[in-house]
């Protein structure tokens, strides 16, 4: 079959084979690139808005309500809470730069955060709870317990923008259920947390 094709449909084959690898080589890349994570306080930070619950474990998620990302990182924020079966409160912070307007920060991200049971949804303006947790990348999670002390730290995706089973997720549900863990940190995929994200390719996640 090669054979009978002429030699510019060969080379322009081969071409096109050459630089499909090349796209899907770098699509990989950026779903398996971690963002970055700041200094994580042990204890709970103080000035903090969240409410650290006195009778079970509290999670609290960092997020950029413009980053198409989040998304998987809020779909396994629901089942993380049913799997936890009521022994976890969760509380999400969305960035939201002060000079912006409420619906900027009040996309289907927050409408999806706010609806799981057991999960409340809050502004952060201009990232500064974030910043107070050392959070720097959208969908980073901080697990405490009742004595302030941090239990873990990390994703709750295998990679960027992608939901199903990860060690993140896992992870928690065993701390929250009693059990030990060797594994207290897992990577953060998504978008920068305390910037407009270029706007995140604004209107993506509206």
């Amino acid at each position: 079959m090669w054979r009978k094709l002429p030699q510019f449909r060969l080379i322009f084959c081969l071409l096109w084979l050459l630089s499909a690898a090349a796209g899907f080589g770098v699509l990989a890349k950026y779903q398996s690139t971690e963002g970055p994570v700041g200094k994580i306080p042990q204890g709970w930070p103080e000035g903090a808005q969240a409410v650290l619950d006195q009778a079970k474990d509290t999670l609290i998620m960092f997020a950029h309500p413009q980053c198409p990302c989040t998304r998987a990182s809020i779909e396994e924020l629901n089942r993380l809470m049913a799997k936890s079966h009521g022994q976890l409160v969760a509380q999400v912070y969305f960035f939201r730069p002060h000079d912006s307007q409420s619906d900027w920060v009040k996309t289907d991200l927050w409408r999806s955060a706010a609806a799981i049971p057991g999960v409340s949804v809050h502004e952060d303006i201009d990232g500064a709870q974030a910043q107070l947790f050392g959070a720097e990348t959208s969908g980073n999670v901080l697990l405490y317990d009742t004595r302030a002390q941090l239990l873990f730290n990390g994703g709750i995706t295998g990679s960027r923008g992608h939901a199903g089973d990860n060690t993140g997720e896992d992870t928690i549900v065993s701390l929250v259920s009693g059990e030990a863990v060797s594994l207290k940190q897992t990577p953060v995929y998504g978008c920068s947390l305390l910037s407009h994200c270029q706007t995140v390719q604004k209107g993506e996640a509206q």
